[in-house]
């Protein structure tokens, strides 16, 4: 069996997306990119995570041919080759269906920095603009909209994270959750205090001198 290692994270980061509430059933999705060997483990679509072996996770090449495997590969497939040919900073993608961050992304609102962790992943994540799921055009949506951050929300849609690990685009996802709801429940009170480009200067600058999880 391929990539066992990147099998094994992928079925345990999955029921993590489930038990952290950042997804339900089998929404969402989540690949690995391993760049020697040039192939991504990548979910199956349609399989509760929690039903999920390592034998039910795709390998794939670049151009999305399966490699090994029985399932059908995440719909969302097209958006993750998309983002491991662009960003050559990637090597692992999470995509949430998370509650705040998706009811952010319902409003077509860019997440702004009311909180600090937002620099994570950018001063600002911008939203991707709709495109119904699993098409080459949300892809190239989600890609405009992440430009270089590590996240973008997609409209109507949730959330998509990326970093060189996946634990480190699991957290990213994780925290802007988190903003998320403290963005939702501002607003709901009044406008919020948003930080200010000094003020995030500050924050990315730190977030550079010390490995924040």
């Amino acid at each position: 069996m391929m990539m066992i290692k990147e099998r094994e994270l992928i079925v345990k980061y999955g029921r993590k997306m489930l038990t952290s509430s950042l997804t339900t059933g089998s929404g969402g999705n989540i690949s690995i990119y391993n760049r020697e060997q040039g192939l991504i483990a990548i979910s199956p679509s349609g399989l509760d995570y929690f039903e999920t072996k390592i034998e039910d996770v795709l390998i794939i090449d670049i151009e999305g041919n399966v490699v090994e495997g029985y399932l059908k590969p995440s719909s969302e497939t097209s958006m993750h080759l998309l983002f491991y040919k662009n960003r050559e900073d990637a090597n692992a993608i999470v995509h949430t269906h998370s509650k705040y961050a998706t009811a952010v992304a319902c409003m077509g609102w860019d997440l702004e920095p009311v909180h600090y962790l937002i620099g994570l992943a950018g001063r600002s994540i911008k939203c991707a603009k709709y495109a119904t799921y699993g098409t080459p055009e949300l892809a190239k949506n989600a890609l405009y909209a992440i430009g270089t951050n590590n996240a973008a929300l997609l409209q109507n849609h949730g959330l998509i994270a990326l970093s060189s690990r996946l634990e480190e685009a699991f957290s990213i996802a994780e925290h802007l959750e988190f903003v998320s709801e403290i963005y939702c429940i501002t607003k709901s009170i009044g406008e919020p205090n948003i930080l200010t480009k000094d003020q995030m200067d500050e924050v990315m600058k730190k977030f550079n001198t010390y490995n924040y999880k």
